[in-house]
């Protein structure tokens, strides 16, 4: 009898000793990980403990659905594309299979809970209201703002889906792609740029915080001295915002690009208002206009979508403008 009582003894102190190097509490952390789960502090000012592999990722903004796709991650669920039917022309075929959940500024929180996410991303600026909803359902790490400084979410996205490596390398590449396409454009980048926006009710002059702004300051431009007197008398320097055509002068420079934000839901005809604009006399007396220089370009890649995908095929226009044509 007591031959077995010792037997016992020993086999119940290897299965603790073993439970013990095996780190016992698999919701413990260590320096933010622990074996299935890492800890992302976010702009709610909380640290969450998500998954370190996630399955089901809901994203709640169109950047970060890009991210995501970047990355090698692809949703169970996004927010809509703001023009695409559902996705931008430029995701959609990567987005095939993925349920569409809402807009960025109106998530449907049940299409959401029956999608039975394992991590939820999402922004502050967009959807702080529902956080506490959204936490209820997965873990949720929100992003700051968007504003345009699209490399800073990015990379908490990839913390958050543990891929800080792969979203390390993609952010290098995009740089880098920058660096070389300043040094081909040389003298070309003395050019002032201008970026003009139309919507419904509303025309935009884009300024350097903006998400165009970001990129062609990184590559080396400037913007008119006109938009530069322009910004000195407002603390945004993302964009000015008219309904009067009599700021259209100040749209003027060496370059100018200009789109116009039309989403398929909207009852406002937003083109009617970009032909208003650009058929007045003032538009045609810009020199951009008059020397063949004032050029129509995607609102999806130059502001909307606001992504990495898209600040490619921003850098594919830059080229094919100044370089190509």
């Amino acid at each position: 009898m007591k031959k077995w009582l010792m037997i016992g003894f020993i086999s119940m102190l290897t299965l603790s000793t073993l439970a013990a190097c095996s780190g016992g509490n698999q919701n413990g952390s260590s320096g933010g990980k622990s074996k299935d789960t890492i800890t992302v502090k976010h702009a709610m000012g909380t640290e969450t403990k998500v998954p370190a592999n996630p399955k089901r990722v809901v994203v709640l903004t169109n950047e970060g659905t890009e991210a995501l796709l970047e990355l090698g991650i692809k949703p169970v669920g996004a927010v809509k594309s703001w023009t695409g039917d559902p996705w931008y022309s430029h995701i959609k075929d990567e987005m095939k299979g993925v349920k569409e959940v809402g807009l960025e500024g109106e998530p449907n929180i049940e299409a959401i809970a029956e999608l039975k996410p394992d991590l939820i991303i999402g922004n502050k600026m967009r959807q702080e209201k529902i956080y506490d909803k959204l936490s209820q359902i997965a873990p949720t790490v929100f992003s700051e703002t968007l504003r345009g400084e699209w490399k800073d979410n990015f990379s908490l996205y990839a913390k958050a889906v543990n891929k800080e490596a792969k979203g390390k390398e993609v952010l290098q590449d995009f740089d880098k792609r920058v660096s070389d396409l300043s040094e081909k454009l040389g003298d070309k980048k003395k050019k002032r740029v201008s970026v003009i926006r139309f919507m419904a009710g509303q025309s935009r002059i884009y300024y350097e915080d903006s998400f165009p702004g970001i990129i062609l300051k990184q590559l080396g431009f400037d913007f008119p001295d006109k938009q530069k007197k322009l910004f000195e008398k407002q603390k945004d320097k993302f964009a000015f915002m008219t309904e009067s055509k009599e700021s259209i002068p100040e749209m003027d420079g060496d370059v100018l690009f200009y789109f116009t934000y039309q989403p398929a839901e909207s009852k406002k005809d937003a083109l009617t208002w970009q032909h208003d604009w650009t058929s007045d006399p003032l538009w045609k007396k810009l020199n951009a206009v008059k020397s063949g220089n004032a050029h129509e370009v995607d609102d999806a890649i130059w502001t909307t979508a606001g992504g990495v995908k898209a600040a490619n095929l921003f850098l594919n226009d830059i080229e094919t403008y100044f370089l190509k044509s």
